[in-house]
């Protein structure tokens, strides 16, 4: 292989989950109805939010930016690994490459700060519930929704202008399905040092910082339904915040098990299954738990979906008329 930077165009090449040719239909078939559930139920849950009034709260509004985050974290990696499975081949471009290292760390960090976000908003919510509307009224919600976006796709600018300054192969293979971030400093031919630095700071300040945030929002939401007297308000408490406690157990669950198992094992395609996890399972699971885990969306789904099943019949009814 020869070397060469980035302007004698490297091509990349990800090697994918397996080798097997006889796997490669499989594997298509579950990613793509795997992608398909993720991107329906999230944007269910966005058209759900949107449709009905009773939920035009702050925490249904950081719902459906989270729901609106995922969608395009799976989007960034599932439809490019469908064509190279579909295409039979692995190959990605220079700036291919550089985009989605961009995108997927925009997403994930995102989801990272809306997480955070609403912790915050459910402590508002339970210990200081008759100023809550006062505090987080539209103008905060937006401002920190903008906050989260504004400071993430900063941060994963300067990882994407620092990497442009590294070479490459002209092939390099990485021994993933997407281009991870760690995973094209390993393989890049020259010194890394800056980038390894800025990749450990902002490891450290996504999470680290926003972990703290959250221990911390529970830590107060215990402490205040353990002053509760009644067992019916500790239980309606509690009950608005089980669907976010059990999405911020998934996802950083989830995200440390890879990290923690790529330091066990050395095998890239362990670590590769293992991201499925965080990449694709997380995601996909999220509606599934606000939608059964919330009375009110699953209400408000269950209106959404009854007016979808009243048009489809007039149209079909007006269709065999004429």
């Amino acid at each position: 292989m020869e070397t060469g930077n980035h302007s004698g165009a490297p091509q990349f090449l990800l090697r994918g989950l397996s080798d097997d040719p006889a796997l490669q239909p499989l594997l298509f078939g579950l990613f793509l109805s795997m992608y398909l559930v993720t991107v329906t139920g999230n944007l269910l849950i966005i058209l759900a939010v949107s449709s009905d009034p009773h939920l035009h709260t702050p925490m249904y509004f950081f719902l459906s930016n989270l729901s609106f985050a995922d969608i395009c974290f799976t989007s960034t990696t599932i439809p490019k690994m469908l064509a190279n499975i579909q295409a039979q081949n692995k190959g990605i471009s220079y700036l291919g490459c550089l985009t989605q290292v961009y995108f997927f760390n925009v997403f994930a960090g995102l989801d990272t700060l809306l997480l955070t976000v609403m912790a915050y908003d459910r402590f508002v919510a339970i210990c200081h519930p008759l100023h809550y509307m006062v505090i987080m009224n539209p103008r905060l919600c937006v401002l920190l929704a903008l906050m989260c976006w504004l400071v993430i796709l900063w941060v994963s600018l300067v990882h994407v202008l620092l990497i442009a300054q590294l070479t490459f192969y002209t092939i390099t293979e990485i021994p993933h399905f997407l281009c991870e971030l760690d995973q094209i400093l390993k393989v890049a031919c020259s010194d890394t040092f800056i980038n390894n630095i800025y990749l450990y700071v902002t490891y450290a300040l996504f999470g680290f910082f926003p972990a703290t945030g959250i221990l911390y929002s529970y830590s107060q939401i215990v402490s205040s339904l353990m002053k509760m007297s009644s067992s019916i308000s500790k239980h309606k408490a509690f009950s608005t915040c089980g669907s976010h406690l059990s999405v911020v157990s998934l996802f950083y669950g989830t995200g440390l098990g890879v990290y923690l198992s790529s330091d066990v094992t050395h095998s890239s395609e362990e670590r590769s299954v293992a991201s499925v996890m965080y990449t694709v399972v997380t995601p996909m699971l999220n509606p599934f738990i606000y939608s059964m885990r919330n009375k009110d969306v699953k209400g408000a789904l269950g209106k959404l979906l009854s007016r979808a099943a009243s048009c489809l019949m007039r149209f079909t009814t007006s269709d065999m008329k004429h």
